[in-house]
């Protein structure tokens, strides 16, 4: 574990980890939230959530008790400092008054069984959470708990990403 005695010691690590592309994976939450769950407050009006899992996140069945296997859909990674900027400050200008928490995991860490991280075919800044095996919704709940128990987090991410 490294101690960090300067904001810009912070900064400069984590510019390096960029180099690392996709081996660091980070996600800013308001200030109060999970970084694997929503709350209803979270999301637009009319988004749906079961169990806190964001309906259009992952590939839902129709009675929404099964999560269906797909390499395009999962939770949202961001795997670049300048991608995590973007999606920190849209966070930060649909919070205002909440700080934004950065929660960072790495690509390799010990991720339960059935998930996986995989680069977003359109964009290899952005990286999801699959899900690699049909599962209930309730045994995915259970695997995400795990994941955000791994997770870092850097406080008001706010000065570390200007």
């Amino acid at each position: 574990m490294e101690q960090f005695k300067l904001l810009t010691d912070l900064r400069d690590y984590i510019k390096d980890l960029e180099k690392l592309k996709g081996k660091v994976l980070a996600r800013p939450i308001p200030e109060g939230g999970s970084p694997v769950f929503y709350r209803e407050c979270d999301v637009a009006k009319g988004t749906e959530l079961v169990q806190g899992i964001q309906i259009g996140d992952y590939c839902f069945s129709h009675c929404k008790k099964w999560i269906e296997p797909h390499s395009q859909m999962g939770l949202s990674f961001s795997a670049n400092w300048k991608h995590l900027k973007s999606i920190h400050k849209l966070k930060s200008i649909k919070n205002p008054g909440k700080s934004v928490d950065v929660y960072w995991i790495l690509e390799k860490a010990d991720i339960p069984p059935d998930l996986k991280f995989v680069a977003d075919n359109k964009n290899d800044r952005h990286y999801f959470l699959t899900v690699t095996k049909k599962m209930t919704v309730d045994t995915l709940v259970k695997k995400l708990k795990q994941i955000a128990d791994r997770m870092s987090i850097i406080k008001d991410g706010t000065r570390a990403l200007s």
